[in-house]
């Protein structure tokens, strides 16, 4: 996938990430400690990840009379690497963040 189908996929909210390049939190769902490893108000981005997890199908035909086929869907995350304030960098879910305001 190139970087164009891949930002043309992206959900606007994290588009509008990529594009200022600086993310804050969504909500207080992140533990404080690992916030404060963070800049406040404007959390660089380094790189953003598309992650597809694969759905799972389970055939038992002992467990589940008539209902042998049980399946699980794909799902697609994002994920968004932030430089932390020493220079370290952790990966998040896209939806616990959002777009950081300018200065």
């Amino acid at each position: 996938m190139t970087d164009k189908t891949l930002q043309a996929s992206m959900p606007a909210e994290l588009a509008a990430i990529v594009e200022c390049g600086y993310a804050t939190w969504a909500s207080d769902s992140v533990a404080s400690e690992m916030r404060a490893r963070f800049n406040n108000e404007r959390i660089p981005v380094a790189g953003v990840r598309h992650v597809r997890v694969w759905g799972l199908q389970v055939d038992d035909e002992r467990e589940l009379p008539g209902l042998e086929r049980t399946q699980m869907p794909d799902e697609e995350l994002w994920e968004v690497n932030l430089e932390a304030i020493n220079g370290s960098k952790y990966e998040f879910a896209s939806t616990l963040l959002k777009p950081a305001l300018e200065r």
